[in-house]
């Protein structure tokens, strides 16, 4: 058995197979399908039920069951075909069984071997008519079953058993719980918890746009009169050139919140405890309940069930009432005295079984909203209670209240991981306490900050103080004891804990067996840094002195090494890229390192070795730390580096280190060619070497394309030979592919830091060429250049205590230290000159599309670039010659740069807060920030409870005392100083503006947008309504605007390794245009990473989102629609309802809309997706322009040809503005902008619009292409039109009314060709989109499925019931 984490039903507390009943019915077409859907979703649940995993055709069904067996053990054979085809079968298939529930008829419930008894009791806990029990077992004949028990492991227990569901006497453990499930089934509509930031619950909206499921709606609507009933005005705001941005759409209000009341009171009674003699007659616990009657009555919780008691509020009287009601069950009971609570609870388990799952799981960590509405406070005891039963990690389901963090983060990482059912259990345990434990970091951190956890040495002052609180460490981000002086004091102490972090993930990541690190989280609360972190065993028992036996407490003065770790840390330096080095301690004697000086070895109690201290893991980025004596690359120098950082800890990135040895791999490999064809024109005569090397590469390159290939197909690769001997590459394969999942080349990464272990193969490869002297020599050189540590093969690892300060080096490797320094300044340079100009180029050429500051952050770190070199990154952009088509880059950088310049602030700003006037202070902050009110007058708060007089004396009190209120003093004009500083000092970068107005005005930003930005980085939650900032009389925020403030968490990911194989080599079978293995190999994906995440994950999002392409792309409508509907939700929930990935992943949901014949859902998608990127980035963005592109093809669908053309010409605006006139897609666009026209019989218009489009397409694609003749032959058809319309006006002109008018062809265009026109747009097709590629990859596709069809059709409309009997399309 896993560690006690893996009995916690916590990550399945209502997801469970009750709700696939209702996933197989989402338009799965046939019987074969929907059992894929159920089983889909069952591993979904946590349950482990892997039962049907999608194989093809019927056809090789049956052989698939034979082979797997095999693949049980791992024993992958040798075949790369076979084991592409083959779809792993990880447990045996499922059952079912019949449940007999007390008052209810007996129902089928199907059920996997792996799953435990324990899993069917949440089924049953979730069900509509079985949800009210708690306290009951379930018996087999007569026998109890094991709650623990694994199904397979029952005796007696196959394919249709009876299981009984029997109640049991109660405790007052299960009292509490079954109190605390009916309350949690009263609030399972209340959106509360997801306002108020608990639980795990987050907000969803996409079921108001949907109206309900997609899934059978499409059936329900005539198709018919489809056009006629909708509406498709979009609101105003959301029309092109609207100014206004409006809040309140962002949370559009859900019918079904409207709470149906149940119960006016249920809460503890003051009665509790019960005294001894009622005790002994199996009295709990008392509880009082008003019901919606305004019956106020007392329940006795005892062993045998609930009943009414005689007690009132003041007299206590135990006796039972007549009649008492006595019912096992406390709905039961309340149906009983209350007609209200049986008719609305019945309605609202109703409703609460209809919604989609994804709509009421828990997500693994907590989303916070930044804006809420106002929410009634209702009287709730379970929350009560648990604010104040010191909670500690009230976490019941576990003996011995508190958990221990340490134990439960290290067990989970020693299970096995030999094959892959193994791995997977242990993925999905160390997922599982990984939430766990950020979850309760995240609550004591608060507690911590909010003063409600007595700190392990108070006598100190505040800011030095430490705190234990449910097994987990906390410490404040500030320099204590001066540990920090010379790396720059507090502002280093604030960054060492993400550096550690970041250390952390990289060694998690690695994952060397015996190497442990501390569970870790950064929690950023009211202006505080606290660093969360497990407790190694016995070390609070001593001095950090003694147990410290690898590295230095000292930076460095005082050094000590240990053979042990040295071992461990070899195995990591090689992915790490960090390099065995020797510095002195303070006695001048050399001591080896593996790590940087920092990094201390503690060995626990427990026998295991830590690592901590992890901030140095990466080599520091010269280009912010000035050395003296040192010159920076000519490349860094003319960029204006070095510049002073405010502190000395400023580290390259991970992502960078790899980018930088991609790179010098490349280089070796041209150097090493170059030489090598040299020697072979001065020597021709000798042929043998030549062959001999081209053969050498040609390897090297195949073994690498066979690594990553078996490495993600093969189930497991420990067995797969062909990979590698030696464990150590292994890991590295799999860390470096998983960091790299972004480059494209990671097909090089194996071999990059191959062959340094002498035994490993690749080494073995590349014998041939190293016995001739002359290759050798040609390698060395090649070494000696990019500069590798070894001199046989390419190899560059970095050494991350060069320029620390206080770190020495013996003699003997001052040479080496030189070369290191090379290095440093190499890799600060490529960052300047190759990384920075790269992220623009992607810009310019439109593949990295940054929305906001969080998806600008990650293209920046995707490529290794820090933050802090935004205001160099703004600064190239300033100077590209093509600056106009970056601006939208340019403004959200702006917008990113003075929302963190104005976070740094606030941070320090909110330090100074006491408690009680916090939410004065916000809005107060947010008024100098954002309201155009020149003199925003801070309120302090009109304190309720002091008197006057004695107030006006609090008020000139000294600053600095315990209510300090230096905070009020800060004006707008100060605070835009501030920012305007804090960016010169911090980014280099000047912003010269003094005012939030000159701000928006120079750089054309919204308010709304840094409003969204700041409050998401410093965990503002505001309320939603719509705020006047431009008001110059009134500020635009008061306090009773800031509903909450929360924490910014960072904490590790730790990652499904196997499933992100499958995904990888699926997306890579899918880019070669094998869609039917790509697909199978995704849905194996998302099978397993069901298994290790649950259900909800943000990669299980882009699992559903490639499903449902790859879905739509081969025709099947309804199946793509199923899947992206249940992205979008994962969406929202897990990312946020307006973070950019969701609004995509609107847009693609509308389309497959559209296509199932769903139009007004699909407008209203699109307009959502409009408006939330209006708020979030403004209409000046490229991505605006495919929005509007789908939005006024979908208007034009629905003949709205006005409206239509307004999205259509705003459209082409942006397009022309982003991707220059000349290109493709300004093309298109004027073809578009051409058709609406031509609905609209403004021939004139139409025909200049595309003779535009011809000219572009004659003008690159050349006369004879595909495209131009097509838009020649449409402008010729215009033309006829536009005569044939003259005709007839001269003929009414001439002959009046009896005029013989010819009928003029006007068509509606075809469902089908507004279709085709949206896919070119969205880029549904592969190929650069001509008629012919179209037909050929249909018929390709076609032939795939075995459908023999007409090779000839359009593209995959067919198979859909979509077109409206139309006439001839237009084009």
């Amino acid at each position: 058995m896993v560690s006690k984490t893996d009995d916690i039903p916590a990550s399945v507390p209502n997801c469970n197979p009750t709700d696939l009943a209702d996933e197989a019915g989402d338009g799965a077409p046939d019987g074969k399908e929907s059992s894929k859907t159920r089983v889909k979703d069952s591993c979904g649940c946590g349950n482990s039920a892997d039962t049907a995993m999608v194989n093809g055709d019927g056809a090789h069904e049956h052989t698939e069951e034979a082979e797997p067996k095999q693949d049980r053990n791992g024993e992958a054979d040798g075949g790369e075909e076979s084991n592409e085809q083959e779809v792993i079968v990880i447990q045996d298939t499922g059952f079912t069984v019949k449940i007999q529930a007390p008052g209810t008829e007996p129902f089928d419930l199907q059920v996997s071997p792996q799953e435990m008894v324990q899993e069917i009791h949440q089924v049953l806990m979730d069900r509509e008519d079985t949800c009210h029990r708690t306290c009951f077992s379930l018996q087999l004949d007569g026998n109890v079953l094991d709650n623990f028990a694994e199904l397979k492991s029952i005796e007696g227990l196959q394919e249709g058993s009876l299981l009984k569901v029997v109640e049991e006497p109660y405790t007052v453990r299960e009292a509490r719980i079954h109190v605390r499930h009916i309350r949690d089934l009263l609030k399972s509509l209340d959106p509360s918890d997801a306002y108020n930031g608990v639980d795990c619950n987050s907000l969803s909206f996409l079921s108001i746009f949907t109206d309900g499921d997609l899934g059978d709606s499409g059936e329900r609507k005539k198709k018919g009169n489809e056009l006629e009933q909708i509406d498709c005005t979009p609101p105003e705001h959301i029309l092109p050139g609207s100014k206004d941005r409006p809040l309140v759409p962002l949370q559009p209000q859900n019918k079904d919140w409207k709470p149906m009341q149940c119960l006016k009171v249920l809460t503890m009674s003051g009665w509790n405890p019960p005294p001894g003699n009622r005790k002994m007659h199996g009295d709990l616990m008392y509880l009082y309940i008003v019901t919606v009657e305004e019956r106020h009555v007392s329940v006795t919780a005892s062993t045998r069930g609930f009943y009414l008691n005689q007690s009132t509020t003041y007299t206590f009287n135990p006796k039972p009432a007549n009649p008492s009601f006595l019912s096992h069950s406390l709905v039961e009971l309340l149906s009983q005295i209350s007609p209200a609570f049986k008719k609305n609870f019945t309605a609202l388990q109703k409703k609460r079984v209809q919604r989609h799952p994804f709509e009421r799981i828990a997500t693994p960590f907590q989303v916070y909203s930044w804006t809420a509405p106002q929410v009634d406070h209702a009287m709730d005891c379970v929350r009560a209670e648990d604010a104040y039963t010191s909670r500690l990690g009230y976490e019941e389901h576990i003996p011995g209240q508190t958990r221990d963090w340490n134990e439960e983060l290290q067990t989970t990482r020693e299970l096995p991981r030999k094959n892959l059912p193994e791995r997977l259990l242990r993925e999905r345990a160390i997922f599982k306490v990984h939430s766990d434990f950020a979850a309760a970091a995240t609550r004591g951190a608060m507690a911590v900050i909010d003063g409600n956890v007595m700190a392990i040495n108070p006598g100190e002052e505040t800011r030095m103080q430490m705190f234990i609180w449910n097994n987990i460490f906390f410490s404040l981000g500030f320099d204590v004891r001066d540990h920090y002086r010379e790396l720059g004091g507090d502002a280093a102490a604030h960054t060492a804990p993400t550096n550690d972090l970041n250390g952390v993930r990289a060694y998690g990541a690695v994952d060397v067996e015996g190497l442990y690190t501390l569970g870790t989280v950064v929690v950023d609360y009211r202006g505080y840094r606290v660093t969360a972190q497990s407790i190694i065993p016995g070390i609070l028992e001593r001095e950090q002195e003694q147990s410290v036996i690898y590295g230095s407490i000292d930076f460095g003065k005082t050094v000590v090494s240990h053979s042990k770790y040295l071992e461990l840390l070899d195995k990591t330096s090689r992915p790490l890229k960090v390099q065995r080095h020797s510095v002195l301690n303070e006695k001048n004697d050399s001591v080896e390192l593996c790590s940087s000086v920092e990094c201390k070895g503690i060995i626990g109690n427990d026998g295991r070795h830590y690592i901590l201290d992890l901030l140095r893991t990466f080599p520091p980025d010269l280009n912010f730390l000035p050395v003296d004596g040192e010159d920076l690359p000519p490349e860094s120098q003319r960029q204006g580096f070095p510049r002073q950082h405010r502190h000395r800890l400023a580290c390259l990135r991970q992502e960078l280190i790899e980018a930088f040895v991609e790179h010098r791999y490349l280089l070796f490999m041209k150097m090493a060619a170059l030489q090598l064809m040299q020697q072979k024109a001065n020597k021709d005569s000798n042929k043998t070497d030549t062959p001999a090397i081209t053969e050498t590469s040609e390897t090297s390159t195949e073994s690498k394309a066979d690594t990553t290939q078996t490495q993600t197909t093969v189930t497991d690769s420990s067995n797969a030979t062909e990979v590698s001997t030696d464990s150590t590459n292994q890991t590295e394969n799999t860390t470096s592919a998983a960091s790299q999942a972004e480059t494209e080349e990671n097909s090089l990464k194996p071999a990059t830091n191959g062959p340094v272990d002498p035994a490993a193969t690749q080494n073995g490869e590349c014998k041939s060429p190293l016995e001739d002297p002359k290759s050798r020599e040609v390698v060395l050189n090649a070494c000696k250049a990019v500069g590798s540590i070894s001199n046989t093969s390419f190899d560059i690892r970095f050494n991350p205590d060069i320029f620390s300060p206080g770190v020495r080096f013996p003699d003997d490797s001052a040479d080496d230290v030189q070369k290191q320094k090379q290095l440093l300044k190499d890799a600060a340079a490529f960052l300047v000159s190759c990384q920075i100009p790269s992220l623009v180029k992607d810009c310019l050429d439109h593949s990295a599309l940054p929305m906001d500051g969080a998806t600008l952050t990650e293209a920046l770190h995707q490529r290794g670039i820090n933050v802090r070199y935004l205001g160099t990154v703004l600064e190239f952009v300033d100077k590209t010659p093509a600056k106009a088509q970056l601006q939208h880059f340019y403004r959200i950088g702006i917008s990113e740069l003075i929302t963190r310049c104005a976070k740094h602030i606030f941070k320090t700003y909110l330090q100074g807060v006491e408690l009680s006037a916090l939410s004065a202070a916000v809005s107060h902050f947010l008024n100098c920030f954002l309201s155009s009110f020149p003199d925003a007058v801070a309120h302090l708060p009109p304190d309720e409870l002091v008197s006057r007089r004695k107030s006006r004396k609090r008020r000139n009190r000294v600053p600095g005392g315990g209510d300090n209120t230096a905070w009020a003093s800060l004006t707008p004009s100060e605070l835009w100083k501030n920012i305007a500083s804090e960016a010169q000092s911090y980014y280099h970068f000047t912003i010269q503006c003094e005012s939030v107005d000159q701000v928006v005005e120079k750089y054309g930003l919204q308010k709304t947008t840094l409003l969204r930005e700041i409050s998401i980085k410093t965990g503002i939650q505001i309320l939603i309504k719509e705020y006047n900032f431009d008001s110059r009389h009134k500020p635009a925020f008061t306090e009773e605007d800031i509903l909450n403030i929360f924490p910014v968490v960072k904490h590790v990911n730790p990652k499904a390794s196997d499933a992100f194989h499958f995904f990888q080599s699926g997306q890579a079978k899918v880019q070669q245009g094998f869609l039917k293995e790509g697909c199978e190999l995704i849905n194996e994906a998302l099978n397993l990473f069901n298994n290790v995440y649950g259900a909800m994950h943000v990669e299980i999002c882009a699992c559903l989102r490639l499903l449902a392409r790859l879905n739509y792309i081969m025709g099947d409508h309804p199946e793509a629609l199923s899947n992206q509907q249940k992205a979008v939700l994962m969406s929202e929930r897990v990312l946020g309802i307006e973070h950019p990935n969701t609004i995509q992943e609107y847009m693609h949901l509308a389309l497959y809309c559209f296509a199932n014949g769903q139009l007004s859902t699909a407008l209203k998608l699109l307009y959502r997706a409009r408006y939330l990127m209006l708020l979030v980035c403004g209409e000046d963005h490229p991505e605006m322009a495919l929005l509007d592109s789908n939005i006024g093809l979908v208007l034009h669908g629905v003949m709205e040809y006005d409206l239509s053309l307004r999205f259509l010409e705003n459209a082409l605006t942006i397009n022309t503005k982003y991707h220059g006139p000349r290109s493709l897609k300004v093309a298109l666009s004027h073809h578009l902008v051409a058709r609406a026209y031509e609905s609209k019989a403004e021939f004139r218009s139409a025909l200049q619009h595309e003779k535009e489009g011809y000219t572009i397409y004659k003008n690159q694609m050349g006369e004879a292409h595909e495209k131009t003749k097509e838009s020649s032959e449409y402008l010729k058809y215009l033309t006829q039109q536009a005569v044939a319309l003259q005709r007839t006006m001269n003929e009414i002109y001439k002959n009046g009314s009896n005029a013989s008018i010819m009928p003029l062809k006007f068509t509606a265009p075809s469902m089908a060709s507004v279709l085709e026109q949206l896919n070119i747009i969205n880029g549904i097709i592969f190929i650069p989109l001509s008629q012919k590629d179209l037909e050929n990859l249909k018929a390709e596709v076609q032939r795939r499925q075995q459908l023999q069809e007409l090779g000839k059709s359009e593209e995959p409309i067919e198979d859909s019931p979509l077109e409206l009997e139309d006439k001839i399309p237009i084009d």
